[in-house]
């Protein structure tokens, strides 16, 4: 969450009812709600308040009075909030960072897992079957509720008509339960839930998935609904890192930065240039980026999506208007898709919101990077300047501590590309890097060079993030050349799981005759070639 940049809630309509200075409190917000009328959102110090009309007692206020006035939820202040989600009901299903669950609101299904179908009024913690379990993630269908615990296993309760809580049968589950079956020695890693499916990537990219299924949600080929989780045999070879449930829609976003999606496809929300359903995982093509983020919310018909180069997207319902075709939005986030095109205004996950107004000394000294007015030396590379300051350099760096003389003005530097030499001369005053994969690894080279660990880590990093079938060999090499054995490991391992289209690339064909002497030793002893 902390990685989020500053995103404006006031793009959602309900938050027009908070003051200014109300809003430059809000640190985390989440918009629900048939028609996105309820907000639940925590201040600075931790303060949790909710807004708005209150259907099904959702806002835990103790009552059913809506409210056009802040109001402060005692039971939940002073909790940080890890995450939420809520169902159609609405109910809310919240996780603690410390891993506790509360829930509250609709429970005609006995979707808040407490044993009953009373309504809930006030927030109240679920602890059958998850005493000493700490719980990472959380996911809400319609009326059905389901939860990730930190060791990987899930657990769900609720409405279960379609076979949505995964138990093998359709009754209701009145409290958390264990999800086992073929999940059984598996580590889940990421849940998501559609309005009546259920979905969970485990730790080797696998997809399993259950539930309703009459609109092609789950990916299986058939239309058939699924009582306990079934592996989505057509992503065989592909391995996930993510799921989105929309509606009755899926996506999926690959390790390489690809999606998939499948489903009901009405308003074009599978990204497919048409309005035909899909029940198996179909290319969604979004420009020729990498994506590093997709989304969706099961209770609206749209998706959206984030390249590396910060593009965001969006398809599916807009607004009305079916957009068929993954659409170049001018938004920073995804979020901003849900604030301005979803129906309902709803927020897809938690949205955490940084204070805009005072700027710390790590904001202005990354301000002052690059910046001639203030700077007192200038690095010549590649034929242009770079202006920095020698004290903060010196501060930053044990080169330069021995390098720098006072009387120096200007120092030309020509072992290292403009990109990367302003790639470490920023991250002195960023502690970040931005930069793609090729250049990391001239990167690492200089990390290695000036013994900056904490950068070789960060290169190793954004490497990670770059991989891809094509570059994968000469990643590797670079990770064996300059000792970076963690990423020498994951380059091999990524190579492995994509040989047959890593061992046709150009890369390989190029390779180091050492280097590929030991990749098939190395390959062998790991079982790549047995048939």
């Amino acid at each position: 969450l902390s990685a989020l940049k500053m995103l404006d809630v006031g793009k959602w309509p309900i938050f027009s009812l908070c003051s200014p200075e109300e809003l430059k409190l809000i640190r985390q917000a989440c918009v629900f709600g048939s028609a996105g009328n309820e907000v639940l959102y925590a201040t600075e110090n931790d303060e949790v308040f909710v807004l708005g009309m209150n259907c099904s007692g959702c806002l835990g206020t103790g009552d059913m009075q809506s409210t056009i006035e802040p109001r402060r939820l005692d039971s939940l202040c002073g909790k940080k909030i890890a995450c939420l989600s809520y169902g159609s009901g609405p109910h809310v299903v919240l996780a603690t960072e410390e891993g506790e669950v509360y829930t509250w609101g609709h429970n005609a299904y006995s979707q808040l897992g407490n044993g009953t179908t009373n309504h809930g009024f006030i927030p109240c913690q679920v602890s059958t079957n998850l005493v000493n379990k700490k719980v990472i993630e959380v996911a809400c269908g319609s009326h059905h509720s389901m939860v990730l615990t930190s060791d990987g296993e899930v657990y769900t309760w609720g409405y279960n008509n379609s076979g949505q809580v995964g138990s093998g049968s359709t009754a209701n589950q009145p409290i958390p339960r264990r999800v086992t079956s073929c999940l059984q020695n598996k580590i889940v890693v990421n849940i998501a839930c559609g309005q009546m499916c259920s979905m969970a990537v485990v730790e080797n990219g696998e997809v399993y998935v259950w539930g309703y299924n009459g609109n092609g949600q789950l990916g299986l080929g058939s239309s058939g609904n699924q009582p306990t989780p079934c592996r989505i045999a057509a992503l065989q070879g592909i391995r996930v890192q993510r799921v989105a449930c929309g509606y009755a829609h899926t996506l999926v976003l690959t390790d390489e930065g690809q999606i998939y999606a499948w489903g009901a496809n009405s308003y074009g929300q599978l990204g497919t240039g048409n309005k035909s359903n899909q029940s198996y995982p179909t290319t969604v093509i979004v420009d020729k980026d990498r994506v590093i983020e997709i989304a969706a919310c099961h209770s609206a018909h749209t998706s959206a999506a984030k390249t590396q180069s910060g593009q965001v997207y969006m398809w599916g319902q807009c607004r009305g208007q079916s957009v068929t075709f993954p659409h170049l939005t001018h938004f920073a986030c995804t979020d901003d898709v849900f604030a301005c095109f979803a129906t309902p205004a709803v927020m897809w996950r938690l949205l955490s919101v940084e204070p805009d107004d005072h700027l710390t000394v790590a904001q202005s000294l990354k301000k002052e990077f690059d910046n001639p007015e203030t700077a007192d030396l200038k690095f010549l590379v590649d034929g242009k300047y770079i202006h920095v300051h020698k004290v903060l350099l010196k501060i930053r760096c044990e080169h330069f501590r021995s390098i720098l003389n006072n009387d120096d003005e200007i120092i030309e530097m020509s072992e290292f590309s403009y990109p990367v030499y302003r790639a470490f001369l920023e991250y002195l005053y960023t502690d970040n890097i931005r930069l793609p994969p090729e250049d990391a690894i001239g990167l690492l080279d200089l990390a290695t060079l000036y013994r900056e660990n904490r950068l070789k880590k960060l290169c190793q990093q954004t490497i990670k993030q770059g991989i891809c079938e094509e570059n994968a060999i000469a990643l590797l090499s670079a990770a064996v050349k300059y000792e970076a054995q963690d990423l020498e490991e994951f380059c091999f391992r990524f190579c492995i799981n994509h040989l047959t289209v890593v061992t046709q690339t150009q890369g390989f064909a190029e390779m180091d005759h050492d280097l590929l002497k030991n990749f098939i030793s190395k390959a062998s002893r790991v079982g790549a070639f047995r048939n």
